[in-house]
């Protein structure tokens, strides 16, 4: 039988059960003020966030507009809300709540963004201001398209240090985790692209900053063969070498002269590019014969037998050496406006590169020079106008960006500190040397043809994962030759020599693979069928080469089964400069 309480434990219990609810209950309070401090500090930190990354948008916006003293105003108040939103993140409780799982996440994310938001505006837009000069197009390129070499020389320590910083920042900023609530992580993406857009800013202002003075003649004049590709026929740096010239620098000023009075025709003497060189490319004769000069994509190696041969065939020793082509004409031409021919043809943005690499074929079919003339009277007006009166700087150093961001524009340098600079930069053009996973796929034209400016690339990149030392890869690629029916000449849709008796309009193509350093090829097919792969090396990268036809209106599907080594680093895949912007896929994990 169940004991009957006495009346003094039955006061006891109850007061014990009034403890425990008033303690719940105190409990409960705490928990409610937590969550709505929780709330207000988080509205408060979100608030000042965005505020702050609002005002360092407006001083980025204000530098590049030279307008200096709102720069510094807007980039004090960026830093001001910023340190208010990091004086909420900081505290222990955010702290706390960010260490919960899961549903501490968007805690800790914002607190991660702010961060990164308080040290660019400490560490980055504040120091800018100082170099304001050197990062503003309108401060930066003078009247006649002279460049400010002053300014970029006295802003170079200042440019090194928030270089520094906001790649730092940025390295930062793509490490900082997702989060299942959407305001945030969307929060945490804009972040992303605000900080890499500012990174490649003053990281690109920097590295000119130490090579720009001396290359462009502050320290005396200097000299540059250009060369002008034409990429409807396929050389590993972009396109045939066609028209060229010399570009002349004194103290910012840029001047082209000798554009379209000569051809190289010598028989030039040999220069020495390394074993591998030779064993890759001797049999076309690349350093005697200007046709194939480029069939490397490593620029720098055509950029020294550019230089050679034209200290043989003029005596001038040239300072280095830059290349582009049309498609880098036509962002010119966005920027600085169309030109004129002296027969009134309007040449635009929109119609240079059909004009050079399709019109001109047809319109001086029977009359070769007159299309080089054509052709090199174009790029002429082109530079003169880039060189003159610019009304919008800030437009034209974008299009120049932009076209050696697609490597349409490379950049040779003579003097190897200057080199060693430029090749940290898509200018360079250069094969890297690195043991990361790397897939450059790089076509040269075999028919003498004109068939390029109608090829359609596909380029895959596959390699499985990092648990392994060396992994199975594939390297997949899909070249279409998207030649319309109609009337073309032989110079055209030909083939030289057609040495495989291909039907008319068929593209005859060397595709090479530039591997992964230690990569060895196990098979390649050609539309499912086993090929012949010619090995050799490039600058450290095993490189496999295979030949074939492309017809009229088909695909060819090229694959590359492939074992390489489980390497740290990013996937590299490099696009070669044609007509065309390829596709191209990467799925490859990133190994530590």
């Amino acid at each position: 039988m169940r004991r009957r309480l006495s009346d003094e434990e039955i006061a006891a219990q109850r007061r014990k059960r009034r403890r425990v609810q008033i303690g719940c209950g105190v409990g409960a309070l705490v928990v409610v003020g937590f969550i709505g401090w929780l709330g207000y500090e988080g509205l408060q930190a979100k608030s000042n966030l965005e505020k702050a990354q609002d005002f360092a948008t407006q001083a980025k916006d204000a530098l590049l507009a030279g307008d200096t003293d709102r720069a510094r105003i807007v980039a004090g108040d960026a830093d001001r809300y910023a340190q208010d939103a990091q004086g909420s993140v900081d505290s222990a409780p955010w702290r706390v709540a960010g260490a919960v799982p899961f549903l501490g996440s968007p805690f800790d994310s914002t607190r991660q963004m702010t961060t990164i938001v308080s040290g660019l505006t400490e560490q980055v837009l504040l120091p800018a201001v100082d170099a304001g000069s050197a990062v503003s197009p309108d401060q930066l390129i003078l009247d006649g398209a002279r460049i400010n070499l002053a300014a970029l020389r006295d802003a170079a320590p200042v440019l090194e240090t928030t270089s520094a910083a906001i790649t730092d920042l940025d390295e930062q900023a793509q490490n900082v985790d997702s989060t299942w609530l959407g305001l945030i992580d969307d929060a945490r993406v804009d972040l992303q692209d605000q900080v890499s857009e500012l990174s490649g800013l003053l990281n690109n202002t920097s590295l000119a900053a130490q090579v720009a003075p001396a290359m462009l003649g502050a320290d005396g004049p200097r000299s540059y063969f250009i060369g002008f590709q034409t990429n409807a026929e396929a050389r590993g740096t972009g396109g045939l070498l066609g028209g060229f010239g010399v570009v002349r620098a004194a103290d910012g000023a840029v001047a082209v002269d000798d554009l379209s009075r000569r051809d190289f025709q010598l028989p030039y003497k040999p220069i020495d590019l390394g074993r591998d060189f030779n064993q890759a490319y001797g049999a076309s004769s690349p350093t005697t014969r200007a046709v194939n000069s480029n069939v490397s994509s490593h620029f720098p190696y055509a950029a020294q037998i550019w230089q050679s041969m034209w200290r043989q065939e003029t005596g001038e020793e040239v300072d280095g050496a830059i290349a582009t082509d049309p498609v880098a004409l036509s962002y010119i031409l966005e920027a600085v406006g169309p030109i004129t021919m002296p027969d009134g043809e309007r040449i635009t943005a929109d119609n240079v590169v059909e004009l050079t690499e399709a019109t001109a074929y047809r319109r001086f079919a029977d009359d070769n020079d007159a299309r080089k003339r054509y052709l090199e009277t174009i790029a002429a007006r082109v530079v003169d106008r880039m060189t003159g009166s610019i009304s919008n700087p800030r437009a034209l150093l974008e299009g120049l960006g932009r076209a050696a961001s697609e490597r349409r524009i490379a950049v040779w340098s003579a003097n190897q500190d200057e080199q060693v600079v430029l090749e940290t930069t898509p200018l360079a053009h250069a094969v890297p040397e690195t043991d990361a996973p790397y897939a450059g796929v790089v076509i040269n034209n075999l028919g003498g043809n004109k068939l390029d400016y109608y090829l359609q690339r596909e380029i895959e990149y596959r390699a499985e994962a990092c648990d392994r030392d060396r992994r199975n890869s594939h390297v997949t690629v899909r070249l279409t030759n998207a030649l319309p029916d109609g009337d073309y000449t032989t110079y055209v849709a030909g083939m030289f020599d057609n040495p495989i008796g291909a039907p008319f309009g068929t593209n005859l193509t060397d595709l090479a693979l530039l591997s992964t350093n230690g990569a060895e090829l196990r098979k390649v097919t050609v539309d499912g069928k086993a090929a012949f792969a010619y090995k050799a090396t490039e600058r450290g990268h095993p490189m496999f080469n295979v030949q074939f036809p492309i017809p009229q209106g088909q695909t060819v599907e090229v694959i590359f089964e492939l074992v390489e080594p489980t390497e740290p680093g990013q996937a590299q895949v490099p696009v070669q400069p044609l007509v065309d912007m390829p596709s191209v896929t990467v799925d490859v994990p990133t190994c530590d």
